[in-house]
Formats: C-alpha cells, structure tokens, sequence
C-alpha cells in the first residue's frame, strides 16, 4: 500500500473512531433519560419520587453518571467488534500456518509466481508482507548491479518497511479498550461516592428522621453505577489482553515469514 493510501486509510479510521464515541454518547443519553426516564417505569408515573416497578426504573435512579457508562460500554462493544472484524481480515482465508509453509515450499523451488497466487488468494497481513518481499526477491534475482549481501539486506529491508505499515493497523483502537478499562471502574466510583453522599444526607436529615427514599436513592445509585463501572471495565481488560494476545501471534507469523523469505533468497544466492 502506498504512502498516500496509508494516510488516508488512518485518517478514516480516526474519523470512524470519533464518530463512534460521539454516536455511543448520543445513544447513551437517548437510551437514559427516552427509554429508563420513561414515567412509566415508576409507580404513579411520578418521575421524582415515584417508586421504580421495573429494572429500566431502578437503573434510571443511579444518576446522571449512568449515561455515561451505558455510552461507555456501548463504545466498548463497538470497539470490539470492529477489532474482531479487523483482525479476522488481517489473518486472511487460511491457517497462516499453511501460508508459510506453502509459500517456503514454492520459494525453495524457485516458483515465485506461484507464491505470490498463493498470497493474493490468502490476503490479510502476512500475505501482504510476504507479497511485497516477493515483488523485490524477484527484482533483486535479476539485478546485477548489487552484491549479494547488498540483495539480501535490500530485501529485508523491504520486508521490514513492509511490516512497519501493516503491525501498527493490527493493534488501531485497542487504545480505547485499554483507555476504557481504566476509567470505567473511575468513572463508576465517581457515581459511587456521589450516591453515597446522597445517602449520608438523607441519614443526616434534621430531627433525626432519615428520609427513606433519598436513602434507598443514595444506595441505589452508589450501587448501580458501581455494577456498570465495574462490568465495563472487566469486559474491556479481557477484550484488550484477547485483541493482544491475536495480534502478538499474528506479529511472530510475520516475523517468521520475513526471517524464513530472507534465509531463502540468501541460501539461493550461494548456490
């Protein structure tokens, strides 16, 4: 992929990135005060004091911090999804696997047309890499001008400046996951520590009577945005270490495959 491509494919997925954090927050807010505000969901339809008859209610009663988290962990799940999809396109058709091992095969036996068939077939990461490395080995067969030690580093340093472009692409937006498994259980504790307050107040009316539902309010909301902040955050920490862990094998394919093409074409250049 050229240069000019590549820029243009990272300024679309940031644009896609703050899009979806922009959307995530709408829904949030939407979902809040449309579908959990709804009077319906409290006893007498009375919004402000009317006890809650369903769960839409009761989470509704955790605050002005619960949009917050619903749009987090809708961020979340979009942000997953969209690194699943990415990633299953970066592996490509097959096992990668059988992609090194047919491509050293057709390597060794000097059938780099056929090798690179099998990659344009396979797509995905590595089979871009090793395309690329492919183009400048059968290049560098034919150039009389270089050394062979010249031809050997030329040809890694195509694989490398190849891999430079795709590895960065595997690992786009896992900042998010990695950002939202940090402030999550934050921004829970915050809406924690805010219904807590509420509670305390309400223990501390005047007279020495609390008012009992201020203090099932104050509860509530501690608790509920306790459970969002805490499930967000769990979520993204096994999604992000998953994502990484994919693109750490995925990485070692590539590096493999790079060392393997380079060994080749150094092992034919001796003979």
């Amino acid at each position: 992929m050229s240069t000019k491509g590549q820029s243009l494919k990272e300024a679309l997925q940031s644009a896609f990135a703050a899009s979806v954090i922009v959307l995530c927050l709408a829904i949030g807010f939407a979902i809040y005060y449309v579908i959990m505000g709804d009077p319906n969901n409290f006893e007498g339809r009375n919004l402000l004091n009317g006890h809650a008859i369903n769960y839409l209610g009761i989470i509704y009663r955790g605050g002005f911090i619960v949009p917050l988290l619903i749009a987090i962990n809708l961020i979340l799940i979009t942000f997953s999804i969209e690194r699943l999809i990415s990633l299953m396109k970066a592996k490509g058709k097959g096992s990668l696997s059988t992609l090194i091992r047919n491509i050293r095969s057709l390597v060794n036996d000097d059938n780099i047309e056929d090798a690179i068939a099998v990659c344009d077939k396979q797509r995905g990461s590595l089979a871009n890499v090793i395309k690329s490395g492919l183009h400048r080995y059968r290049t560098l067969q034919s150039d009389q001008t270089l050394q062979n030690d010249q031809k050997v580093l030329s040809l890694q340093k195509d694989l490398e400046e190849a891999s430079a472009l795709e590895v960065p692409m595997l690992s786009k937006n896992l900042v998010v996951l990695s950002t939202i498994a940090s402030i999550s259980v934050l921004i829970g504790l915050i809406g924690t520590v805010l219904g807590m307050i509420r509670a305390f107040k309400a223990l501390g009316n005047t007279g020495g009577a609390p008012d009992a539902l201020a203090l099932a309010n104050g509860i509530s909301e501690a608790l509920i945005n306790t459970a969002f902040g805490i499930t967000g955050s769990t979520v993204a920490i096994i999604m992000y270490n998953y994502f990484s862990s994919r693109i750490d094998q995925m990485t070692f394919k590539i590096d493999e495959a790079s060392f393997s093409l380079a060994q080749t074409f150094a092992s034919t250049l001796k003979k």
